[in-house]
């Protein structure tokens, strides 16, 4: 006799099996440690050529998170960031971030 699971009983006996809702994949920001869809968030990983923001989502590495806005980008490049990415961040990589976040709009005032 094979095992079923009490759940499997429940679905069973209604006649219907319960479908789950599709899974959204969930990251915390470094900047003001909320948790969102990862969606949501810009990923930036640690590569052997120093710290990239990956707008893809693809590229390979040790990844961190971050919202498009300058308030967490700003508490992030303050070192949260390379305490997430587990590396020190080079003048290099903190210009490029930089360049990067004056390219984000300006923190509105309604919350998330």
């Amino acid at each position: 006799m094979e095992h079923i699971k009490p759940e499997g009983i429940l679905s069973i006996v209604a006649g219907k099996k319960r479908r789950r809702g599709k899974h959204v994949a969930r990251r915390t920001c470094v900047g003001c440690r909320k948790v969102e869809a990862q969606r949501e968030l810009v990923r930036l990983v640690r590569t052997a050529d120093g710290v990239q923001v990956d707008l893809g989502e693809k590229l390979a590495g040790r990844g961190a998170y971050l919202h498009d806005q300058r308030s967490c980008w700003q508490r992030g490049l303050g070192g949260a960031l390379a305490q997430a990415l587990k590396t020190n961040l080079t003048t290099e990589d903190k210009e490029t971030l930089a360049a990067f976040l004056q390219t984000l709009p300006a923190d509105s005032l309604v919350e998330k």
